[in-house]
This record gives C-alpha cells, sequence and structure tokens, in this order.
C-alpha cells in the first residue's frame, strides 16, 4: 500500500486554487444582463473573471466590469435570528445594452493559483422588450355596470364577466366561459365600482369585493386589460383590502387604467404560497391606494411595473416618519430602532421578489417607502427563487415616510439607477440586507433625508456599488458591511449639528473609495469615520477604539490609502442648488426647484473615472461627479407619458 502524504505548501495551494462550479445566466431585462458563476476554493481571494460582450453580428468586443469575487461575507440580524454566509463565487452585470437584441457575452476565470474545471465560457442572450398586447387573439368590449348606449360586439359587463363568463351572486365562481391566451378586454370609459354588499352586484364581485384573475397568457400571446381609448377607466374598491389577486396568473397586461379607493390594488404573490409570472402594469394611475402592486413571492418573475402614476394616503404637506421613545441601547450604546413610525396608511408603493422585475418610470408619493423588494429573510438555494437581476430606474419619488428604494432581501446583479428621491423621512436608498450583491446603485439623486441616512446599508449588508450618485444628504451610519465600493459620487451634508458627512464601516478587508466629492458640515470637528480589518481579518461588531476619525479629507487618506483622487466640495459646484433647512424637519422641498445640475467651471467636472459599460458616454475629458453629466441630455424622471409638472399635486 502507497501512501501519499501532502506537505503544507500543498495544502494550501489547493486551497488557493480555484474550482470553477455552474455557471448561471439570470433573467434578462430590458437594459442589462446578470450572471453568477459558483466556485470552491480561492482562500486567498485572488481569482477574477474579465468580461468582454458585443452584439451579434459585431467585430468588435467590449470590455465590461469583471464579476464581483463573493463568497464568505457574513450577513446577520439577531433580532430576526437571521445569520446568512454569502456561498463562494463570482457575479456581476453587463449595463446599459439595448431591448430586444441578443448580446455575445464572454468570461474568463483566472487565479495565479490554478483554476481546475472549465475557466470560461461563450454564450449568447438576448434583452427583453416591453410587452405588448397581441394582436391575433379576441377583443371582448367591457362596459360599466351604468353604461346604456349601444355596445360593440362581443361584449360584457365588467372585468369578471368578460373574463370568466361568471354570473351573479353564488354563480360568480361557475366558470364556464373563460378568455384564452392572447385575447384582449378593451375597458369602455367609464366607473367601475365595486359594489361588494351587493349579493347581484352588476361588476359581480364576491363579498369581499376581490376580483382574483388566475389565467394563464404566455411571453407571446398575454392577456390584456387596457382603455378602449374613449375616456378614463377608473376601477374603484370601495375601500376594500384587495381589488384584484393575480397571484395564480401568467403573462397579464394591465394598461391605461385607474385603481383607486383599495387597500392593495394589484395583489401577485405570498411568501410560500403562490405568485405571478410576466406581470405587466403599465401607464396606470392608481389612486388612495395603500400599495399598487404587491408580490413576495420567491418564484414571482419578469414584472414589468413603468410609467405609473402612484399616490398613496400618507400626509401631503409634511414628513412624519418614525416616531417614540428609543429602546435601551445595548453594551456596546449602538441604539436599537425606534417603537414607532407614522400611522401606516399606505406601505409600498410597489413591492416585489423573485427574479427578472423592471421597475421604471413610476412617480411615486405618499407611501412608507416608494419601492422596495420584500425583506425575505435567507435567500432559497434555487437562483430562479431569489431576488436577482432586478432593474429599478427613471422613477420619481417624493414625500415617502421612510425610503425611497429599499432593495433589502436581495441577492445578486440588483440595478437601481437614475432614479431622483426628495424627502424621506427615513433613508434615501437601502440595502437591509443584501445577500452577497453586486448591487449596483448608480446616477441617483437624494435630496432632503432629515434622518441623516443616504444609504441604509444595514443588517451587514455584502456587495455595494456606490457609483455616480449625487447625494444632498450625510452618508453617517455606522453598522458594518462588506465589499463596499464608491466612485465618481457627490456628499454634500446640511450642516446638521454634530453630524460627520461620511463614514466608511468596512467588516471585511474588500473595500474601496475614490474619485467621490465631500460638502463637510460647519462646526464638525471629525467630519470622516473609518473602520476596516487587517489584511484577512473581518469586524462585524466594532468597539468604539476600533474607528478612526478623521477632520479632513486630506488626513482620511493619508491613513488608509483611500480618496487618493477625492475633494472637497461646497454649493458653488451646482448652477443654483442650496441645501435643504435642517431646522424644519417638517418642511416638504418639490423636485420642481431644484436643480442639481453641476457648474461647467466647478472641480467635479472631468473629475471622475471611467466606468465600463456604466459612463462611457461622458462628455469631456472624463466623467463628472454626480448624476448629472454636465452637457447630457435631461433625465425623464416618472412616466414618460406625464408632461405637466409636478406630479404630486
Amino acid at each position: 500500500m502507497c501512501l501519499t502524504v501532502l506537505n503544507s505548501e500543498t495544502i494550501l495551494a489547493q486551497k488557493n486554487a480555484t474550482e470553477a462550479g455552474t455557471f448561471h445566466v439570470e433573467h434578462p431585462t430590458l437594459l442589462n444582463l446578470g450572471f453568477e458563476w459558483s466556485i470552491s476554493g480561492d482562500e486567498n481571494r485572488n481569482a477574477s473573471v474579465d468580461v468582454q460582450f458585443r452584439a451579434v453580428g459585431e467585430n468588435q468586443w467590449r470590455d465590461a466590469m469583471p464579476l464581483v469575487r463573493i463568497g464568505g461575507e457574513r450577513v446577520f440580524r439577531a433580532r430576526e435570528h437571521l445569520d446568512y454566509t454569502v456561498p463562494g463565487g463570482f457575479a456581476g452585470s453587463i449595463l446599459n445594452l439595448q431591448p430586444g437584441t441578443e448580446y455575445e457575452c464572454k468570461f474568463e476565470m483566472s487565479d495565479p493559483d490554478g483554476v481546475q474545471g472549465k475557466s470560461n465560457h461563450t454564450i449568447v442572450v438576448q434583452t427583453r422588450t416591453e410587452p405588448q398586447a397581441y394582436t391575433g387573439g379576441d377583443t371582448i368590449h367591457v362596459y360599466p355596470a351604468d353604461f346604456f348606449g349601444s355596445r360593440e360586439e362581443p361584449n360584457a359587463t365588467g372585468i369578471l364577466q368578460a373574463y370568466y363568463g361568471a354570473g351573479l351572486g353564488d354563480w360568480s365562481v361557475v366558470w364556464e366561459k373563460t378568455i384564452r391566451p392572447g385575447d384582449v378586454l378593451l375597458m369602455h370609459a367609464g366607473l367601475y365600482r365595486v359594489e361588494r354588499l351587493d349579493y347581484v352586484d352588476p361588476m359581480m364581485t364576491p363579498f369581499d369585493g376581490l376580483m382574483s384573475l388566475t389565467l394563464k397568457g404566455t411571453p407571446e400571446k398575454p392577456i390584456t386589460i387596457k382603455a378602449a381609448g374613449d375616456g378614463e377607466v377608473i376601477i374603484d374598491g370601495d375601500n376594500n383590502h384587495r381589488l384584484f389577486d393575480v397571484m395564480a396568473s401568467e403573462y397579464h397586461i394591465f394598461e391605461n387604467l385607474t385603481f383607486r379607493n383599495t387597500d392593495i390594488a394589484i395583489y401577485a404573490g405570498q411568501k410560500n404560497v403562490a405568485g405571478a409570472i410576466g406581470l405587466t402594469v403599465k401607464n396606470c394611475r392608481f389612486e388612495n391606494v395603500g400599495a399598487a402592486v404587491w408580490t413576495e413571492y420567491a418564484g414571482s418573475s419578469d414584472f414589468y411595473i413603468a410609467d405609473n402614476l402612484i399616490l398613496g394616503r400618507d400626509d401631503r404637506f409634511r414628513l412624519i416618519g418614525w416616531g417614540g421613545r428609543p429602546r435601551t441601547p445595548d453594551k456596546k450604546g449602538w441604539p436599537e430602532p425606534l417603537y414607532k413610525s407614522h400611522l401606516m396608511v399606505s406601505y409600498y408603493g410597489i413591492k416585489i421578489y423573485g427574479p427578472g422585475h423592471v421597475i421604471a418610470h413610476n412617480s411615486i408619493a405618499y407611501f412608507h417607502d416608494a419601492i422596495g423588494i420584500s425583506t425575505y429573510g435567507s435567500p432559497e438555494s434555487d437562483p430562479e427563487r431569489r431576488a436577482s437581476s432586478i432593474d429599478i430606474y427613471g422613477n420619481d419619488c417624493h414625500l415617502v415616510n421612510d425610503d425611497f428604494v429599499e432593495t433589502d432581501g436581495s441577492t445578486h446583479n440588483v440595478r437601481v439607477f437614475k432614479n431622483r428621491g426628495v424627502n424621506a423621512a427615513g433613508s434615501g436608498y437601502s440595502a437591509q440586507p443584501v445577500f452577497g450583491g453586486p448591487i449596483y446603485f448608480y446616477q441617483n439623486i437624494a435630496y432632503n433625508i432629515p434622518k441623516g441616512a443616504a444609504f441604509k446599508f444595514s443588517a451587514k449588508p455584502a456587495g455595494l456599488f456606490v457609483f455616480n450618485n449625487t447625494i444632498i444628504c450625510e452618508q453617517a451610519r455606522t453598522e458594518p458591511y462588506s465589499n463596499a465600493h464608491y466612485q465618481n459620487n457627490l456628499f454634500l451634508g446640511r450642516d446638521t449639528p454634530g453630524k460627520e458627512i461620511m463614514a466608511w464601516p468596512n467588516a471585511t478587508d474588500s473595500y474601496s473609495s475614490d474619485y467621490n466629492g465631500y460638502r463637510p458640515n460647519k462646526g464638525v470637528k471629525d467630519q470622516y469615520k473609518w473602520l476596516a480589518p487587517s489584511k484577512g481579518g473581518s469586524i462585524y461588531d466594532p468597539e468604539p477604539d476600533d474607528w478612526q476619525t478623521f477632520e479632513t479629507l486630506a488626513e482620511m487618506s493619508a491613513a488608509t490609502g483611500q480618496e487618493t483622487h477625492g475633494m472637497e466640495v461646497d454649493y458653488d459646484i451646482f448652477e443654483n442648488l442650496s441645501p435643504p433647512n435642517v431646522d424644519n424637519i417638517y418642511a416638504v422641498q418639490h423636485a420642481m426647484d431644484l436643480n442639481f445640475n453641476l457648474n461647467p467651471d466647478s472641480k467635479p467636472v472631468d473629475a471622475g473615472v471611467v466606468i465600463p459599460t456604466l459612463n462611457e458616454d461622458f462628455i469631456g475629458k472624463a466623467p463628472d461627479l454626480g448624476a448629472v453629466e454636465v452637457g447630457a441630455a435631461p433625465m425623464k424622471y416618472g412616466p414618460r407619458w406625464l408632461t405637466w409638472a409636478p406630479f404630486y399635486r
């Protein structure tokens, strides 16, 4: 018998070599593609994956950002018994592509210590297009109950009769004549009000006023419910709890409709129960609702929620936010959350979970949160049942009592970009937590956040990429996070008493921060706070002595090696912008009064660094800092059909 004895160097080399595992293509969106690649080994974390791509038919390859090395980061919060360790691998996105286009994508893994298994992949993936009604199906003309004119054939009174052929009272569940994939319910102008307490309600709704839509369309032949174009179609829930339940449906389109007077307008999924696939809600208006669109089911996928005006029930004239008495601080002095928030009359404008969703160009006001990914808990192992490859962009968020956008509960390749948020009583953009990332926050605007937390990175999130944002608020949260990177941002303080402008609470040794601009708060000595472990270490529960504080950015840079190209700025970098009033925390600012354009002669112009696929279309010598490039076409926030301003009045 022959025994092989391995020395310590051989064992270490085996641990440091990378073994390539499963390569996974995430659900494409209209503008972006996401990828995951599992690995084992690479304990010294020096493996990398280079990415190139080109449209099919083109000759020239383009560089994308490398995939992000993930794995080993701990994401936890004891109060909810949450404790998750990110599996080893790589993940990342190719950004800013064209809809409906095939792309050839090439991935090359390398490791100085060696790669075992398949080290390269070349694949073809097509981006999605905006869902449209099928033109070859039947059209059913739908009329309100009080319509007495001539009707086009075939016709029905109300949605349920058109959808199921259902009857009145007990007969409302006798579905003997349902529509088919590709059919269109063409809704004519009028008020479709749920008379839920009427046994023979002409709208044929049951006692609770809930219209449950359970049929299955297909990607090529969706079931479409849309306005006929002869006037406004108003669907009124008569203050019921849920207006539509679509959580057993597939590929439905709601278009050009008005929903009002209900707690949840379109309910599309409950955790561990059921969800919807391919739901589209576009060019619609929501009024006096507690939530517009909601799913928390892991298998819900490929929603397209775009160009909607969504108005909740919260106070329209002042920020209320969180109140009540703080709990007793823990042993390290970190405060617990507050006992109470405002009265919960409106929750999320849009809340989703699952892969492949697109939430774009919505205007949302008067909710607790405008847009959120469900705080789902530890992600499931099946990549088809996780919050991944989600795009949230072009949205206009006004007056929310917590956060503009929450990516809480997401895993990989969530892209939050080109959104504008004004007035948030909690935080601006949230990751509480993220289970590995990358989560990309880029080219967003945030203004008037009295609590002083532009990005709520809490519950130990991992994989945070913050690029080219304009933030009129401090980034002063000090709960540790992992694998966070900042470039080309502007953080301008509001002279909040005693508040630093920036804190970097790095739990692990994977971090970077450079090419950012900061406006310190007047009268504050310690403007910058820094936390980072030694090489290979981690600090998830820091002691006060673990922190370093600095009065100037130059001092911070000299001590940490970060921000070697960073700068300190003031409000004169803008054409005309002043900070919000910190003396009146209830005051409401209006986006139409705010100008986030840079002064063309200011220091942040041409002071950034090029990030592949993200800001390569810069004007001048280099990208500008912040969300708005000098000379670029104005960004359209909110519904593209909404041409008057402001939307929230």
